[in-house]
Parts: structure tokens; sequence; C-alpha cells
């Protein structure tokens, strides 16, 4: 048998039509000179008077020039093809998007970003529903900030455990379920609000249950988006279009969730997001079998917790990213947690005034999760994390002292704006350097520390109820500079440091 050819990522690339046959058109006649049965059994040198030359048909076949012998097939070359007698047919599905887009080459991260939208969406509408109506049956602050602890603190004590989880089972499988769970939760309120049975205790107690579920859902999730993109050089791409959907979400189901409030009452709001699920469950189930690799021997859940734990500790480079989101989830969310205040009782607004005050920080979060988006690598980007640090302790500085409204809308879209480069960054940089293996336990770290939020809300309103929502707010400002300045002492670490495509895993690991 002849030596089979290859190609490279600089190949000549052909498209001729589909009826050429095995010899091709004239001018462009030779043997394939493939093995039988090869991956590349398919492909051949292009005739001269063809090279390079698009000819248009209702259909194509995908030919590369040879390449020097030796030379290997590129990875992800023949995306959004499939393999014929004389060629590779590009499939009618396949599409390819720009740089800034490029993760959404990936089909399984495709389908689960266009499930996932609907799906926070209706997240937003019941978040925002839920902190109007809390506080419009309590008439205290104390209880805002309640809401938030009772969703948040099952993540500050579960997330380990459900990053464990995670790294043991199906990720795919377990995706679905605890999406269903959700789903089956708002079902929940939606029919204690149409009844009228949704008190401040039965809103506090569904949060609590909501948050428990994402206890396990988040770190999952996180991890599961790795196994979603084909090419790992698109990683960053994946989680920075993650925040920017989060954030669309963010700017337009408030708004929505206003209007629908003051016209049509909240319990629209939680039937709307019980349905939203149906996309990403969807998605989900259509998904290709994701292959994982498991670990050779199952240890003890405490086991593996103290070997994430270990492996942080021995990592310079996760530390600083991982002690900075639980500083910024304590203290950087306070103008969000105050937001019904404000909006009620300081800016003497409505439903409509609420929504539109989540919907400003999710427009600065929205430029900041494109801004990481079109980024083509992660060098300086710890430096980026730094100035949304201080972007975010200056928005709350001003959203304190904010005399009239459309000034603290600006001071609320620098806070989503400095938020989001906080955490989609230091998501960014764990996500980049953490083993496979070892992936869900970290990003469980990484909920853990997300999970201070609760403790902050309730920080924020125990001050706001004592001395007012303006100082709580000034307060929270003045614990970001402290981070800010933490983290700035640390950036340059991350300086000429290249993010590996698939870290290594500590010698220490099991996994096979």
């Amino acid at each position: 048998m002849g030596h089979c050819p290859s190609v490279t990522d600089d190949a000549n690339i052909e498209l001729l039509p589909a009826n050429a046959g095995p010899s091709g058109p004239a001018g462009d006649r030779g043997k394939p000179g493939c093995c039988p049965g090869s991956a590349d059994a398919s492909l051949r040198r292009p005739g001269p008077t063809s090279e390079g030359r698009l000819q248009h048909t209702a259909q194509w076949n995908l030919r590369f020039s040879l390449a020097p012998q030796g030379t290997q097939l590129a990875p992800g070359m023949t995306a959004g093809l499939t393999r014929c007698r004389d060629g590779f047919r590009m499939n009618s599905s396949a599409v390819r998007y720009p740089a800034v887009l490029h993760a959404l080459n990936s089909r399984n991260y495709r389908l689960f970003f266009g499930g996932q939208g609907l799906s926070l969406l209706g997240n937003w509408m019941t978040l925002t529903a839920s902190a109007w109506l809390i506080y419009e049956l309590s008439r205290n602050p104390l209880y805002v900030g309640l809401l938030g602890f009772a969703n948040q603190i099952p993540m500050l004590l579960l997330a380990p455990l459900g990053g464990i989880w995670g790294d043991r089972v199906n990720r795919q499988r377990l995706m679905w379920w605890l999406n269903l769970l959700c789903s089956a939760q708002s079902v929940t309120l939606a029919l204690f609000a149409y009844t009228g049975h949704l008190t401040v205790g039965w809103l506090l107690a569904l949060s609590a249950l909501r948050g428990l579920i994402n206890a396990f859902e988040f770190p999952t999730r996180q991890a599961f988006i790795v196994d979603l993109v084909a090419a790992k050089a698109d990683l960053p791409n994946a989680i920075a279009l993650n925040s920017s959907l989060f954030n669309v979400s963010r700017l337009i189901g408030p708004a929505i969730a206003g209007w629908l409030i003051a016209t049509q009452g909240p319990e629209v709001c939680y039937a709307l997001d019980a349905v939203s699920y149906v996309g990403i469950l969807a998605s989900l189930l259509t998904m290709r079998t994701l292959p994982r690799l498991a670990p050779a021997k199952p240890a003890h859940p405490l086991a593996d917790l103290l070997a994430g734990w270990n492996y942080v500790r021995a990592s310079a480079l996760l530390r600083p990213p991982l002690l900075l989101v639980p500083l910024v989830a304590f203290a950087g969310f306070t103008t969000s947690i105050l937001a019904p205040v404000f909006a009620r009782d300081i800016f003497h607004g409505t439903s409509v005034t609420l929504g539109q005050m989540y919907s400003a920080v999710g427009a600065g979060a929205l430029v900041s999760a494109l801004l990481l988006a079109g980024r083509k690598s992660g060098d300086g980007l710890a430096h980026w994390v730094t100035r949304g640090s201080f972007a975010l302790m200056v928005g709350q500085v001003g959203f304190a002292l904010s005399p009239a409204l459309p000034l603290a809308f600006v001071c609320l879209a620098a806070n989503g704006f400095g938020a989001v480069l906080c955490m989609a960054g230091c998501n960014t940089l764990i996500q980049a350097r953490v083993a496979d293996d070892k992936r869900s336990r970290v990003m469980g770290l990484f909920a853990m520390g997300q999970g201070l939020f609760p403790l902050g809300s309730l920080f924020a309103g125990a001050v706001a109820a004592a001395a007012g929502p303006r100082t709580a707010i000034a307060v929270s400002a003045l614990i970001m500079g402290v981070a800010t300045i933490f983290f700035a002492r640390h950036a340059d670490r991350f300086h000429g440091d290249r993010l590996p495509s698939r870290p290594m895993p500590l010698p220490s690991d099991s996994a096979t």
C-alpha cells in the first residue's frame, strides 16, 4: 500500500461539484493515493487549472491539496463535514461563525447556548418578581437581604460537594435532572402566587430550595461548558459568550418582569420561568453523547474534596482569582440587593423602575462580556480584572451619592461592567489552568466563593435597616477598594503566562 497523504493548516482548499466523480473534472484527474480505510482516504491533489477555485453548484465536496509527507491532519479541520466516497461533503447545516462567536462552531455548545438563553431570561424575571414582592409584603429592607441569603447560602455550604458529584457522574444527564428540578420549583412558585398563598415565609423557603439545586447545578454547569467546546482554544470565548448571554438576559428579563408585575402580577413571571426550561431540557437531550474519563478508583468524598483543596494550594495562579471572587460576592452586589429599596423609597418609583435599574446593571455587564468575548487571547486579562474591580467600586460610590435616577442608572451600569469583568475574568483565569479531572471540584470552590453573596446580602440588609441603604452601599464600596488593592498586587504574576489548551493534572492525580 502507498503512503497516506495528510494535510496541514495551510493546505489549499478546493470545492468541487459533488457529481464530479472519483477522477474529478477535466484537468484534475489523478489517483487518490490513500490507504483504504484511512481516516483521510478521500484526500487528493487538485489539478493545476482548478487550484483554489470555487465552482458554484448546489452541492459540494471539500478536498484539500496534499502537504508534504509526514504532516498531520489539523484538529477540527473536518468540522461540519461528512466523509463520502471521494471527498468530504460540507454539511448543509454547517455554518462557520466569526472570531467573536467562534465557540459556537461546536454543535453541542451551540445547542446549550440557545437553550440556556431562554432559561436565563425566565430566571431574571423570577428574581425581579421575588425581590419586588418580598419588599411589598414586608416593607423591610432586612427581608430583601434575607431573600438573597436564602437563595445563596446553600451555594456556600454545598457547592464543593456539588463539584465532587459533577466530577463523578455524567454531567450531561446530571444537568438535565437539575434543570427539571428548577422548572418544578418555578411551577410551585407560580401555583402559590396564582392561589394567593405566597407569603414571605414561602418565598424564603422556595428561594432556599432553588439555592439548594443551584449548589449542584452551578459547578457542574461551569465544568460542563468545557465538555461542550470541541477546541480547547475556544474555551475563553465560550466563557465570555456564556457571560454575554447571562447579561443579555439580565438586560431584558427585569424590564419585561417590571412591566408584567405592574400589569399582570408576579405570578405570570413565575409561570413564564417554568416554561422557559423547555429549551435547555430539549437541548441537553439532543446533544451528541459526551465521553468522560472516570477516576480509576472512586475515593471518599472528603478525600476528593481535600485533593481539590490541595490542588488549589499548590497553584500560585489559581489562588488570587479564587480569593477575589468571595470578596466581590460579599460586597460587589449591594446595589442590586438594595435596588428595591432605592426604587420605591428613595426614587419613589414602581416595579417598572426596579426593572429599569436591573436592566441598567445588565447593560453595563453586557458591554463587559462582549469586551471579553472579543479578546483573542488571555494576555493581560488579570489587569482587566483589576480594572473591573475598580469600576465596581466607583459605581458603588456614585450610586450611594446619586441624587437623581439618571445618574443612578449610569452608576448601576458601571457596577455591572465591573462585576462581570471580575467574575467572568476570574472564571477564565481559573478554567484555563485547571486539570480536567479536578475541574468540577475547583469550580465548586469558585461557587463556594460566590456563595458568600448571601452573607453580603444579609449584611447589606442589616446595615440598610440600621443606618440607611446609602450607608450600606458606601461600606461595601470600601470593602471593594481593599479587594482591588489585593488583586492588583498579584496581577503581574499572570503577565506573559501562556494559557495551556489542556492543563496537566498534578502528579498525585489518579485519572485514567
